[in-house]
């Protein structure tokens, strides 16, 4: 699995989700083929959002970048801001519920692309079933930059308040993470969930 990345600042994310909602099921907009899933993450303090469409493969994002060019081009910028970068990712974890996510928290690690293989292998083994079991926690997805050696975790919770009270545990995660990987940490940023859901809840 693949994702697209697409970052934008400024915008009003609360306008943005009632027009794609009102366009999805009117039919007038319909998700690219091989899109299996979206995610919008909105930083409203600021004004920021990160739209993550989720593809069986890198082809199929190649193939749908037209249909977003003029997806974009339809709809207002200051409704959709303006679209500062766009990136391609290799999905590495997709564990969870993630539809029932209202928060998320997003770490960037930082290492060789040569140990990015061992890292998630540590990752998978124990990391993730320690933030799965803690309590308001629905998902996890990583994202792997293999070319520059990063990877993006991100945690998924039922609610802002669940995602607050993990903070200290998910702290000790996160540095025992990055140790056994020799990487660092780069930034950790947190976002409410605006929309969630995959291709089938989408078409509904």
């Amino acid at each position: 699995m693949w994702v697209r990345v697409a970052t934008f600042e400024g915008g009003d994310t609360e306008k943005l989700k009632q027009l794609n909602e009102e366009r999805m099921s009117s039919g007038e907009m319909t998700p690219p083929d091989g899109m299996n899933g979206v995610l919008l993450l909105a930083d409203n303090d600021a004004n920021k959002r990160k739209f993550l469409a989720f593809f069986d493969s890198k082809d199929a994002i190649d193939a749908a970048e037209a249909g977003f060019d003029k997806m974009g081009d339809t709809i207002p910028e200051d409704i959709r801001g303006k679209r500062t970068s766009v990136h391609h990712y290799e999905v590495v974890v997709y564990d969870g519920d993630i539809e029932g996510a209202n928060a998320a928290r997003v770490s960037l690690l930082e290492g060789s692309p040569d140990s990015i293989d061992d890292s998630l292998d540590k990752t998978r083994a124990d990391t993730l079933p320690k933030v799965r079991a803690i309590k308001g926690n629905v998902g996890a997805i990583g994202l792997a930059d293999r070319e520059n050696g990063r990877i993006s975790m991100i945690t998924l919770w039922d609610s802002p308040d669940a995602l607050k009270a993990s903070e200290q545990e998910a702290d000790q995660l996160r540095e025992r993470t990055a140790e056994m990987g020799g990487q660092k940490i780069s930034n950790v940023a947190r976002y409410d969930v605006a929309r969630a859901q995959t291709v089938s809840g989408a078409r509904t």
